[in-house]
């Protein structure tokens, strides 16, 4: 039986450790919390998981919470008319929505990662509620066959080195504030499914509001991306939540009235309910070396970290962590030396590179072409289709998003049919 140690326990490393632990391997996790310190902590992000990876735990048999979260069946985009913004009667000039071919899903990672930790540790997990510095994985990873680092923050990311060459940022492209709430009205138009909403306000940032199960049942979750500097970047240094959801309901006031209208009566869920911060978008070397000579890799977050902009986090997470189980699974009982790591993250890179390529261009303000196909998707149902299914494929977005031509003989093709 091979031994295998996962450091972190997010989306990539419960997944990870759960779908090994499926396949016979002797797992430990190391988690720096408890599975109750997890469940009555702060949010830790916003996440919409699309067709994709919602069935990667679906194989795996950890959709737990399928029946209770929301079936968001749509995706729908609006962008505030350049002209009316900063006025006192902003208005749209664009707002449609597209139908997702399968349904997407959000499960706060408060209810689904203490779950999963629960679910790993009656299944015969070691789990090693404890904080791990590079020192101690030195120690640690003499007793394995394998260590992956899934913990995206602090020390243990600064093993991998970032790759300029795939990171054309170098600090963070937005400010974030997330708060997640009850009590938000349905959008007026088509009040009959569930659908996550992205606000597009340009030269100031974006506004997603996307329906959640969270600890305390049905929610929605409010979430400003604003540029640094901006109007939208004021939520540094505010540490009182109730403060922090009437910042973002001010805003909403301000650039989204559409979007504020149904949020009048909205109350926070919890007093953990709101989260604020920033970081650059960054693509890193996927080997890490530890004091002692030994190797580990880096899993989903820690080698690719996009902005949360294109809603990839979760996605790219799950999408990593089943490709990496199938690379371990495939490798049988032969030496996980570093050729072996290197092909196992370039096979994840495949799908990682059009969500980094894509992301990335997000960030940037739209060119006129991006501008003209997304005010065409309010006209041509297919084309708001196709845009809204690209979040659970972005390598399609490279047929019909980037470049001008292929734009311009997509929609003629559209329109001509």
């Amino acid at each position: 039986m091979r031994k295998i140690l996962i450091v972190g326990a997010g989306q990539s490393g419960l997944q990870l450790a759960l779908g090994l632990q499926s396949k016979g391997y002797e797992v430990t996790l190391m988690s720096n919390r408890t599975a109750d310190e997890i469940r009555a902590g702060r949010v830790m992000s916003t996440q919409c998981m699309f067709a994709t990876a919602l069935g990667h735990e679906r194989d795996l048999g950890l959709d737990f919470w399928e029946q209770q979260a929301p079936r968001i069946e749509g995706l729908g985009v609006s962008v505030a008319d350049p002209a009316t913004v900063g006025t006192d009667s902003p208005a749209r000039a664009i707002d449609w929505v597209g139908r997702l071919d399968g349904h997407a899903q959000s499960v706060d990672q408060r209810v689904k990662m203490s779950g999963w930790m629960e679910t790993f540790v009656q299944r015969g997990g070691q789990l090693v509620v404890h904080g791990a510095a590079v020192g101690d994985l030195d120690y640690f990873s003499r007793g394995y066959d394998l260590v992956l680092v899934a913990a995206g923050k602090g020390e243990l990311v600064s093993m991998f080195a970032r790759d300029a060459a795939r990171s054309p940022y170098d600090r963070p492209q937005r400010a974030l504030a997330v708060a997640y709430v009850h009590g938000l009205g349905p959008r007026p138009e088509h009040p009959e499914f569930d659908a996550v909403r992205c606000n597009v306000v340009p030269g100031v940032g974006e506004l997603f509001v996307m329906p959640t199960l969270t600890t305390s049942g049905r929610a929605d979750i409010l979430f400003w991306e604003g540029v640094p500097g901006g109007p939208l970047d004021v939520f540094q240094g505010v540490k009182d939540p109730s403060e922090h959801l009437a910042l973002t309901l001010e805003l909403m006031e301000r650039f989204t009235p559409w979007e504020y209208a149904r949020a009048t009566k909205v109350e926070l869920t919890d007093a953990g309910g709101t989260l604020a911060g920033r970081y650059a978008p960054t693509v890193r070397n996927p080997i890490g070396r530890l004091p002692g000579g030994g190797l580990v890799l880096g899993v989903a977050d820690v080698v690719v970290a996009n902005d949360p902009i294109t809603g990839q986090g979760s996605n790219s997470a799950s999408k990593c962590a089943a490709t990496y189980l199938a690379s371990i699974v495939e490798h049988g009982d032969r030496p996980f030396d570093e050729e072996w790591m290197r092909a196992t993250f370039d096979r994840y890179w495949r799908i990682a590179e059009p969500v980094t390529k894509w992301t990335n261009a997000m960030l940037a303000p739209p060119p006129e072409h991006v501008l003209g196909l997304l005010g065409a998707a309010g006209q041509l149902q297919p084309v708001a289709d196709r845009f809204a299914n690209g979040f659970d494929d972005p390598a399609d977005f490279e047929d019909f998003f980037f470049d001008p031509e292929k734009t311009a003989a997509y929609l003629a093709s559209v329109s001509a049919g």
